[in-house]
């Protein structure tokens, strides 16, 4: 799947105001999944590892990271929520205005991964 260069062309086509918030996701994803496949998927950037994956799309007011329902529980919703990012079973939705929640995120990511080597094992 790896195709960095329909990511690149993915973010590039993105609106202006969406980029930034596309290339942090992006660069969270890869520093803490660096095992992690990246590609087009969907027609949006995916990351695939360990028999799991987590993607990202630009939207008009915001960017979405899909980072799945196993690893998005109800506390972690409610913690982001209070935060005023809104978040869906499987998703959490970052206005371009908002700061990506960076400390969150990669936590999430890690106990991903780690739940994904677990399940492996």
């Amino acid at each position: 799947m790896s195709n960095t260069k329909g990511v690149d062309s993915y973010i590039a086509n993105a609106d202006k105001e969406s980029r930034p918030t596309l290339e942090e996701l992006r660069e969270l994803i890869k520093s803490t999944i660096p095992a992690a496949e990246e590609g087009i998927k969907y027609n949006v950037p995916f990351y695939e590892f360990d028999n799991s994956h987590v993607g990202l799309s630009a939207h008009k007011n915001h960017a979405t990271i899909g980072i799945g329902a196993d690893a998005l529980q109800h506390e972690d919703r409610k913690m982001l929520e209070e935060e005023g990012y809104k978040t869906g079973k499987e998703t959490i939705q970052i206005k371009y205005e908002q700061e990506v929640p960076s400390a969150v995120l990669k936590q999430l990511l890690t106990e991903k991964v780690n739940e994904a080597k677990e399940s492996r094992e």
